[in-house]
């Protein structure tokens, strides 16, 4: 047999220049300042709209006064894995505080949202199952099916009658059937239609799994998300979703019957196998619950913030959003590029969201409640008309 000797790895920069030449080449930008509202960012001073920290928490000083006594008594790090050395008492307060909110039996916090959802979906279902996966849901989600090894389908973005028609041609071939899909879709700003959506599961006999993980702190009354929002809380469900985003740590978690997360702990691998979520994190997360719950101010200044640009923005510019992520379309990554540097010269960061991230180029907005008036008003200023 001929081997080439040429260097094996020489594929990576053909590779790299076919996604310089797509306009899909990605790189950091760094932040040099505490996260908010207002940030540095490689020497200026620029308004924040690329951000999930939706309710301004990830720099507040309760946060980090939290992490660090958390830090100042457990360490840095929780050494090993939960069911090894590394659990800590925070985590139960941290589980706990979690399931309150979300109201169900129980809760299991992960080191990560995405590997709570890859954990969990290839834990539930297997080769003989079949997954009914939404066509735009997370990078998490759709992997997490992958790795479960169990046949997926895709259905129609928000389409339950495309949902329906899967089911009925497919369901009675498997032993489970697992539903997958987010809340809150990330890069578009929409909603799925929750309650058609666990009607569909209940007729076919599906489990349903949804990720809050751009829902939690942002909808609902308490801001528990789009389950408490649509008041879905008695229907049997998988809830997954981050402490990273509205809750201003790091992590994920699962929320669901004690039974669900009984089993998850002895049969998510990625819960299993990893080192436990840090000290410092969890506390900085409980805190975080803690200030959702004691100040529903910060939602509702939220909300007046997303429906004043809403209000001001073009609406035909702006893709359909119920959500605190606001999108303008745009035709090619090109575009989006030219499109979030002229914003960036005029004092914005928003960034361009390209293939094969999204189907279509767009610049995507992320609001937040510590946005002032004046923050959205250079925002509608800068924004293409």
């Amino acid at each position: 047999m001929h081997i080439s000797s040429s260097n094996p790895y020489d594929w990576l920069q053909k590779s790299l220049e076919t996604i310089h030449r797509a306009n899909w080449y990605r790189q950091v930008k760094t932040v040099n300042s505490l996260p908010g509202a207002l940030i540095e960012l490689e020497g200026r001073k620029l308004v924040n709209f690329a951000s999930n920290d939706y309710l301004g928490l990830a720099g507040d000083e309760r946060l980090v006064t939290a992490a660090t006594e958390a830090i100042q008594k457990y360490g840095t790090g929780s050494t090993g894995s939960r069911l090894l050395s590394g659990h800590r008492e925070l985590h139960h307060h941290l589980e706990s505080a979690i399931a309150n909110w979300k109201n169900t039996a129980a809760a299991l916090v992960f080191s990560s949202g995405y590997l709570a959802n890859l954990g969990t979906i290839s834990a539930l279902v297997g080769h003989k199952d079949l997954i009914l996966s939404d066509q735009y849901n997370h990078s998490s989600l759709k992997n997490g099916a992958k790795l479960s090894n169990a046949e997926v389908i895709s259905y129609s973005h928000c389409d339950m009658a495309d949902l329906r028609e899967k089911l009925h041609q497919n369901r009675n071939q498997y032993r489970r059937c697992l539903i997958i899909t987010d809340t809150v879709f990330s890069m578009d700003g929409d909603i799925c239609p929750l309650p058609q959506l666990l009607s569909v599961a209940q007729e076919f006999n599906c489990m349903t799994l949804v990720d809050e993980a751009h829902a939690m702190g942002v909808l609902g009354d308490s801001g528990a998300g789009c389950v408490e929002y649509f008041n879905c809380n008695n229907y049997p469900l998988i809830q997954v979703g981050t402490l990273s985003k509205a809750l201003g740590s790091l992590g994920g978690y699962v929320a669901g019957s004690r039974e669900l997360i009984d089993f998850l702990k002895n049969r998510a691998a990625t819960w299993i196998y990893t080192t436990g979520l840090s000290p410092g994190d969890t506390a900085a997360a409980v805190k975080a619950v803690e200030i959702i719950r004691q100040e529903p101010a910060r939602i509702k200044q939220l909300w007046q913030n997303i429906n004043y640009l809403l209000r001001e923005l073009p609406s035909g510019k702006i893709l359909p959003s119920q959500s605190s992520i606001i999108c303008l379309g745009l035709n090619s990554p090109q575009a989006a590029l030219h499109q979030s540097e002229i914003l960036q010269q005029a004092g914005i960061f928003a960034p361009a969201i390209r293939p094969p991230t999204v189907p279509t180029s767009r610049i995507r907005l992320s609001v937040m409640a510590t946005h002032t008036r004046e923050h959205l008003a250079q925002l509608v200023e800068a924004f293409p008309n």
